[in-house]
């Protein structure tokens, strides 16, 4: 199993029926990417960018067509009340369809992300988020302009590496004219 890609690993964690391979996969997710991914309902289509790598996925539902990018954060944020006597806020989040989780969100707690929302790099989320909207910050969010795709689209494909660098060294050049 050692020589296996991150797809199949990821497979074999999130699908198989056997709980020795899953568990196996999932130690060799670990050891080789970093990550750790546990859905109660992961849908087959979710894409992880750069292997998952530093990410930490613990959600109760994961919609089709989600991206998520490295070093996210998805869990739960119980607390326990000693006045109470009882732990609050048990569950994970659901991740809607289509949603871009961006590198090193956090998503925590028993919330909702709605569908074709855009959580941004960074963002530290604990509340739900409407569908169609960009989340930022901390708990902070907008309505999603529909006249873009952020990050990743679904439509058309983005610029190889080749055709990012290639700009990159435009800009560069630029920047050592000025300076």
């Amino acid at each position: 199993m050692e020589d296996m890609s991150f797809e199949e690993l990821m497979n074999i964690n999130c699908f198989s029926d056997n709980g020795k391979e899953r568990e196996q996969a999932a130690d060799l997710l670990e050891k080789f990417y970093g990550c750790e991914i546990h859905c109660l309902d992961l849908d087959k289509s979710v894409l992880f960018a750069h292997h998952a790598r530093g990410c930490i996925i613990v959600a109760a539902k994961i919609c089709r067509n989600v991206v998520i990018y490295q070093n996210v954060t998805i869990g739960s944020n119980m607390r326990y009340n000693k006045i109470t006597d009882e732990w609050e806020n048990i569950g994970s989040p659901i991740i809607a369809e289509n949603v871009v989780i961006c590198d090193g969100a956090k998503i925590l707690g028993s919330i909702v992300i709605g569908a074709n929302s855009v959580i941004a790099a960074g963002a530290i989320i604990t509340k739900d988020i409407p569908e169609n909207s960009i989340a930022y910050g901390v708990n902070q969010y907008k309505a999603k302009s529909e006249d873009f795709d952020l990050v990743f689209s679904h439509v058309k494909r983005p610029p190889s590496g080749e055709e990012i660098m290639l700009v990159d060294k435009n800009r560069v050049d630029e920047f050592n004219k000025m300076h």
